[in-house]
């Protein structure tokens, strides 16, 4: 028997998921944590203790979190010589459910991404983002009370998925070659000095991200799902996803919802009961005289099939329905800074998810202050995880904002299932965030404000739940 690098937890039980697909946990769940590099040290030192305080007030020592270290970056390295340990790996592929900090990325050649590479490993496929605002925090935009968003990105593939040739290498050559060569590829403007990369955007990905996202909107009862792309451009890849998302949500929760094309036109026709399909889809395709004929014919039967929901959704009652929509991802990239309030739930591919989510943690205090989690629905696998970087330079000066972390593991207890003591920590934020007892990122923004070390941030935090 191979001997470990470091042992497995002596207390607690494993989280396990049910067959009805649902996860059980015992009142002592063991949770793997990676502390981090730079500042995850001084970081988890502050939110481990927020984590414990929550659950200890919401179930009076009756629930308690086995804690379990496991290794990965320079710590992993320093004592292991491996910056990623089978050990670690399986820790979190046999107890389920884990949290982390910021990871250093090693250099050279090799894994790309410690994070990434968990993420392929145990295929978290959804990148979950809450994005909402906490009173009083710093925020360059003028109303980030409107700002709450919950982004599904997909973690798996586009180019997150890592296939790509360095220019003028010989695999690049090659490529480049049987494209020109096999394929008729005329647009590669410098083949001679061109890097080349792969989309890869599956259908089984893409649903498996939207069926996420419909039934967390459901659950949570939240207003709508967008699905934001860039099919315009790239139309088999991005423009699939759409496709296949709006398929999905069509086929498994036909109940639930209604798209936002179905909705004007279950609208028109209950403005106007005489409206004729002819007439409705005019009102829904501006322009439609000009179409070409086969166009026009598609449009009369998506109104015909609209209108086939009637019995469900007619009468107003798609109102009442989970709204189904999609957007361009450069113009969602403006619209949730001008109209914040139109976005829901985001479903959309890896790269999109990127840009999104951290445009979106600057309008409500930064990415020291966004939470993450990767998930897999369907085996239960999950990893929280600090959203910023290692911050080294800052290391061991017990000084940056933990909120990053704390908020990751409010998710955490809420995937759980034990909501009462992620509502403490929710509570425990806003109240030290609102008495302006923050950390020097916040201080140095915010009017009358008591700057607090990391340690003493926790504090406050805690302090606050009641």
């Amino acid at each position: 028997m191979t001997t470990r690098v470091f042992p497995r937890p002596t207390e607690g039980e494993a989280i396990t998921r049910g067959a009805d697909g649902h996860l059980s946990v015992s009142d002592r769940p063991i949770i793997p944590f990676i502390e981090g590099d730079g500042t995850g040290p001084d970081i988890w030192r502050a939110s481990v203790r927020v984590l414990d305080a929550a659950v200890e007030k919401a179930y009076g020592g009756r629930r308690r979190i086995a804690w379990h270290e496991v290794y990965a970056g320079e710590k992993a390295f320093r004592r292991f010589g491996n910056w990623l340990p089978d050990e670690t790996v399986a820790d979190f592929r046999d107890y389920l459910v884990g949290i982390k900090g910021p990871l250093t990325t090693p250099v050279g050649k090799g894994i790309r991404s410690l994070n990434v590479a968990l993420r392929q490993m145990l295929d978290l496929y959804v990148c979950l983002r809450p994005v909402r605002w906490f009173t009083g925090v710093p925020s360059p935009v003028k109303a980030p009370e409107k700002v709450n968003m919950v982004i599904f990105r997909e973690n798996t593939e586009d180019i997150y998925a890592g296939i790509e040739w360095e220019a003028e290498s010989p695999e690049a050559k090659r490529l480049i070659a049987f494209l020109q060569g096999e394929m008729g590829v005329k647009k590669i403007r410098f083949p001679g000095s061109s890097g080349v990369g792969i989309k890869p955007v599956s259908r089984e990905g893409s649903e498996r991200l939207v069926r996420a996202a419909i039934q967390y909107a459901l659950q949570e009862k939240r207003r709508g799902v967008t699905l934001v792309h860039k099919g315009n451009i790239m139309k088999f890849t991005e423009g699939a996803f759409r496709d296949w998302g709006y398929a999905l949500a069509t086929r498994e929760f036909r109940e639930h919802v209604v798209t936002e094309r179905e909705s004007w036109i279950l609208g028109n026709k209950e403005a106007r009961p005489d409206l004729s399909v002819a007439e409705n889809a005019k009102m829904v395709e501006p322009g439609l005289d000009m179409a070409p004929e086969d166009f026009v014919k598609g449009v009369h039967r998506e109104v015909e099939a609209a209108l086939g929901l009637w019995e469900t959704h007619g009468g107003g009652r798609w109102k009442n329905k989970l709204l189904v929509r999609d957007s361009i991802a450069d113009i969602t990239l403006q619209q949730v800074l001008t109209r914040p309030r139109e976005f829901d739930v985001i479903a959309t591919l890896n790269l999109n998810g990127d840009y999104l989510s951290d445009a979106l943690a600057a309008q409500v205090g930064g990415i020291g202050i966004a939470p993450g989690g990767n998930i897999n629905y369907v085996t239960g696998h999950a990893i929280f995880e600090a959203t910023h970087g290692t911050a080294p330079k800052y290391a061991g000066l017990d000084k940056v904002n933990p909120g990053s972390v704390v908020l990751s593991g409010e998710m955490m207890l809420r995937h759980l299932g034990w909501r009462e003591a992620a509502e403490r920590v929710l509570k425990g934020m806003d109240g030290a965030i609102a008495a302006k007892t923050v950390t020097y990122d916040f201080a140095r923004l915010m009017e009358g404000a008591t700057e607090v070390k990391c340690s003493s941030f926790a504090d406050a935090v805690i302090s606050h739940m009641a």
